[in-house]
């Protein structure tokens, strides 16, 4: 299993949508393959190291992954994520 963790710090004029975000996320699942769990939220605790959006993907393996970067389902998301985001920062492992 491929464990993918984003971290997303949202430009201000756009902070008041992260409820929409996170409803864009969650929307994925169930309608990619191999796509085995999907979590988001927004942060809680705003502190000087905070981000403001977390993503949590469990996929199958790494065909799944790869798969997904390219999904019709997950361009949009990926698209409106560029529009928005001022930083990000991600890191993929095998669990």
């Amino acid at each position: 299993m491929i464990r993918h963790i984003v971290l997303f710090q949202i430009k201000p004029e756009f902070r008041n949508e992260l409820p929409q975000l996170v409803a864009n996320f969650q929307a994925m699942k169930g309608r990619i393959p191999g796509l085995l769990d999907l979590e988001a939220g927004v942060d809680v605790l705003h502190s000087d190291r905070s981000y403001d959006l977390a993503l949590i993907c469990t996929f199958q393996d790494r065909a799944a992954f790869d798969a997904y970067q390219t999904h019709p389902v997950h361009m949009p998301v990926r698209a409106r994520m560029h529009q928005v985001r001022q930083a990000s920062v991600a890191c993929d492992f095998e669990c």
